[in-house]
């Protein structure tokens, strides 16, 4: 797994890229060219002290970590933790950033024929 770790990079996928929300995560999306999904998170001072910021980042990676075979790759993907996400469980952490993928078409079990059943 690679992180995004340029602000340029960052308002390249903000300015570009697709985006899609629940309650607890924001996620955007955009085509990198590379063979390898890589991803950013960020989590913003309103969502609370260092230690829940550390936490829930941690959360968001480790969620993406074991999932990452989930995921098509060539995706630069940021993901923004929302202040709901503050005393969220890991489960709700990995049911939240899943949701965002079906969305996005970025997961390789969501096929649009697999809708109109």
């Amino acid at each position: 797994m690679e992180s995004l770790k340029k602000n340029q990079d960052f308002q390249n996928v903000y300015k570009s890229g697709k985006s899609y929300a629940n309650k607890r995560l924001v996620m955007y999306v955009l085509k990198n060219d590379l063979e390898k999904n890589r991803i950013g998170i960020s989590v913003s001072k309103k969502v609370g002290n260092s230690v829940i910021r550390h936490r829930l980042t941690r959360l968001i990676r480790e969620t993406y970590r074991l999932h990452e075979d989930m995921f098509n790759s060539g995706f630069d993907i940021v993901v923004i933790a929302r202040a709901a996400a503050k005393s969220a469980t890991y489960h709700e952490i990995e049911s939240a950033l899943l949701h965002l993928g079906g969305p996005l078409n970025i997961l390789k079990s969501f096929r649009k024929e697999d809708e109109m059943d």
